[in-house]
């Protein structure tokens, strides 16, 4: 089965919750016929009919379920709660979703071997609920799931390794990078349960990555993130995803070039296996 090309839509967020249908059109007309949606409890209904007028799937969706309040893009942590798992699972029902991903938990459990123990239990908890409904669920790395060690591993690994069979992991290629890792080693190392990556480029610019959020990030391929080489890496990869978290340029058209670097990655990629 051919890997997906998507787009994770928090990439063109102001945008979107401006013109949601605009935003979509947009999109179509640059391309993709896959999106990654973030936040979609709230908007499932109106989000889910947009997607369907403009030819765009969403195979996978950003939801909290191992974290009882939400967790800012930076890192920070918020008092405001979250919807509860079947909740999420019935908008992903409503989305034609088959795989819900946790897209970030607090830094500062990632220093300790009980607090990673916490969130693959609520993950494996959720993946039951998930099952029940033919929906899977997965994990989405940042950089400090990687940069916390344990005995010669990353937090990542041993979470990895905390997690029920039917846990997926989406893996970010920018974050690894910017982790220090070497994202292909990484990719063999995790093996199958990698079915999803964020296919994201920067220059790691000390003084760019410095900020929040980073300044460094360029077009998919213009940048030093080994994508090619992790993309081959990765053998039960199902979809990639190009995301930005921040441009200063066109981002629709940064975001069409991506999805054109994407598409010819993966077509060299299934010729060299």
């Amino acid at each position: 089965m051919p890997v997906q090309t998507s787009i994770q839509l928090f990439t063109v967020r102001d945008a979107l919750e401006a013109d949601l249908e605009g935003t979509l059109a947009e999109l179509a007309s640059r391309g993709f016929t896959a999106a990654e949606p973030y936040d979609f409890v709230r908007r499932a209904e109106p989000l889910a009919a947009a997607l369907k007028a403009h030819g765009i799937a969403a195979p996978t969706g950003h939801a909290f379920l191992a974290s009882t309040s939400f967790v800012n893009p930076d890192g920070t942590t918020t008092s405001r709660p979250v919807p509860a798992a079947e909740e999420v699972f019935d908008a992903a029902d409503a989305l034609g979703m088959t795989t819900v991903i946790e897209p970030y938990t607090d830094p500062a459990l990632w220093k300790s071997e009980e607090h990673i123990a916490d969130i693959a239990r609520q993950l494996n908890a959720a993946a039951e609920i998930g099952a029940a409904r033919g929906i899977r669920v997965g994990y989405h790395n940042h950089a400090h799931e990687l940069e916390s060690t344990f005995d010669g591993k990353t937090g990542l690994e041993l979470f990895a390794e905390l997690l029920d069979p039917r846990v997926v992991l989406e893996v970010d290629l920018y974050w690894v990078a910017r982790a220090g890792v070497d994202s292909p080693a990484l990719l063999k190392t995790l093996g199958d349960r990698v079915i999803a990556v964020h296919v994201k480029d920067g220059t790691l610019d000390p003084e760019a990555v410095a900020a929040y959020p980073p300044a460094d990030q360029v077009p998919a391929g213009q940048g030093v993130v080994p994508l090619a080489q992790a993309i081959a890496a990765a053998p039960a990869l199902e979809v990639a995803i190009v995301e930005f978290d921040h441009f200063g340029g066109d981002l629709f058209d940064a975001v069409e070039q991506s999805r054109v670097y994407l598409d010819e990655t993966l077509a060299a990629a299934k010729d060299a296996r």
